[in-house]
């Protein structure tokens, strides 16, 4: 079962499989792992103490940040995430700890949780993918349906005041347009984000 895995410079959590989206261009549609792992695709959750012994059994010297993201939506497993991270801080203290989410976290666990990253995280980066909320449910297909574009902008926009990066991303061509990419760095800059545009990996 894997637990963790390098990607590029990251040392990179798979915490569950679960997911409120179902993004037409998801990875997971594509095969079992990411960059050469192993499959990620888990037999059941790890606990919080298996991913520190995963983590503690790394060099984590080869790695310039620990990213929390698997085959699944991180904040699923808030409460592991946070435990986890927290493991880290006090062993690593200056180990850049990074979370790629989809931004539902507040959907997901009913409560604000932004503020539950104070002091542990050190980037969010959150898929916001299109500038307009009827595409982004067309093409993430959220659960929580027409209330989730609103409440991904709401999460990044509060991260702000708790974490010291927060990134919305989109994926490059054939995903998004040059054109709705400016529109996507508009909103980012409304909200005083950085924007980044992520490769696009292939899935159909």
């Amino acid at each position: 079962m894997t637990i963790t895995y390098p990607l590029k410079r990251g040392l990179y959590v798979n915490l569950t499989n679960r997911c409120p989206c179902r993004c037409v261009f998801c990875l997971r549609q594509n095969g079992d792992g990411v960059g050469g792992s192993d499959s990620l695709w888990l037999e059941r959750e790890p606990t919080a103490e298996e991913v520190c012994a995963s983590i503690d059994a790394r060099d984590m010297s080869l790695f310039d940040e620990l990213v929390f993201c698997g085959y699944g939506e991180p904040t699923e497993r808030l409460d592991v995430l946070l435990a986890v991270a927290r493991h880290v801080r006090q062993k690593l203290p200056a180990c850049r700890i990074r979370i790629n989410t989809n931004g539902l976290s507040d959907l997901i666990n009913g409560r604000p949780t932004a503020p539950l990253l104070e002091g542990l995280i050190d980037v969010v980066s959150v898929s916001l993918n299109t500038p307009d909320p009827d595409e982004y449910e067309r093409i993430c297909r959220p659960a929580f349906g027409c209330q989730s574009y609103d409440a991904m902008l709401a999460f990044a926009k509060a991260c702000r005041q708790y974490v010291p990066d927060v990134v919305l991303t989109v994926v490059d061509s054939p995903v998004t347009t040059p054109e709705k990419q400016a529109a996507c760095r508009a909103i980012a800059d409304s909200i005083g984000v950085r924007l980044r545009v992520r490769p696009y990996e292939g899935a159909q």
